[in-house]
């Protein structure tokens, strides 16, 4: 049985024509909407979902193409775009009874979140975003032999069929190589960047250099773990869908707003790996041109923050839901 966020109720909500999502409900009290990243479900939330439920409604949602929502194919590349999935949420939001609502995302949910800040600014109240950078910034940093730790971005962008056939002939192994090394402890993009620049990964022998790359199992537990690898194996077309248009159609989307100088209006908080001090650039200075009204803070655990530092990830959002 796919492992589910205990006391929550499951709903499928239509949310556009032929689509439906998969969404995890609990709590009452000013909504709250959590959208998780790659190659995740909404069971990332599981923690911060229980916590923030005692005062406020929470609605962790599988995006589509994601876990048990619909995964429409996307015959000219629109049906993933962020503009579109945002589009999801705010119906979703709207079928549950909410016409406002909070909204933070992880990883390809802060895309998504990202997006519905700046096309429905009168919806969302506040956002936040969990180790990502705006798509437009984030193909201006990848640069050179930095961009290594982002080949995935690379290969998903490709026209369709190559990279589908190369993820379907080994899915566990693909999605499972994210699992291991942007846990706490692996390789994420940060600490990929400074191994590649010549720096040990940590002081000891190697057996302990070893053990210090290896993910933490209990961020990400082996029931957890198989329930994203079962997701994943299940979703390759639409996942590398959402990926290729990050490379097109969302480029564009975001190009349109920076040039009319739209930002998001709403409070926004940012949590992110030291990402700017390994690859070179100010992640605090890229995001205060998107949000003016900002506070950027870095984390010390690994890219999958709301498993493995959930507290430090909820007192933010509280912060944030303060303001």
């Amino acid at each position: 049985m796919t492992p589910q966020i205990t006391g929550f109720e499951y709903h499928r909500v239509p949310v556009a024509e032929g689509v439906a999502l998969n969404a995890a409900v609990g709590g009452s009290g000013r909504p709250v909407v959590l959208l998780h990243g790659f190659p995740q479900t909404h069971l990332m939330w599981r923690h911060v979902a229980a916590d923030l439920a005692a005062d406020h409604t929470v609605i962790a949602p599988d995006l589509r193409g994601y876990g048990d929502s619909d995964k429409p194919a996307d015959p000219d590349g629109g049906a993933y775009s962020k503009r579109t999935m945002a589009a999801d949420i705010v119906a979703l939001a709207r079928a549950l009874g909410h016409e406002r609502f909070a909204l933070a995302g992880h990883d390809r949910g802060a895309l998504v979140a990202i997006r519905a800040g700046l096309d429905h600014p009168d919806t969302v109240t506040h956002l936040a975003s969990l180790d990502v950078l705006p798509t437009l910034d984030m193909w201006d940093v990848m640069r050179g032999t930095t961009a290594a730790v982002g080949f995935h971005l690379y290969l998903m962008a490709q026209p369709p069929g190559l990279p589908e056939r190369l993820i379907g002939a080994s899915p566990d192994a693909f999605f499972g190589h994210f699992l291991d090394i942007w846990s706490r402890g692996g390789q994420g993009p940060a600490r990929g960047a400074e191994r590649r620049e010549g720096a040990e990964p940590a002081a000891g022998t190697e057996r302990e250099r070893q053990q210090a790359r290896s993910r933490d199992p209990e961020a990400i537990p082996a029931p957890v773990r198989a329930a994203y690898l079962a997701a994943s194996r299940a979703a390759v077309p639409s996942i590398v869908a959402d990926y290729r248009a990050s490379a097109g159609i969302d480029v564009e989307h975001d190009r349109a707003d920076r040039a009319a100088g739209n930002t998001l209006r709403m409070p926004v908080t940012v949590l992110q790996q030291d990402w700017g001090a390994a690859l070179g650039f100010d992640a605090a200075a890229i995001w205060r041109a998107w949000a003016p009204d900002l506070r950027h803070e870095t984390v010390s655990c690994g890219h999958f923050m709301a498993e493995e530092a959930p507290a430090e990830v909820v007192k933010a959002l509280r912060a944030l839901l303060a303001r």
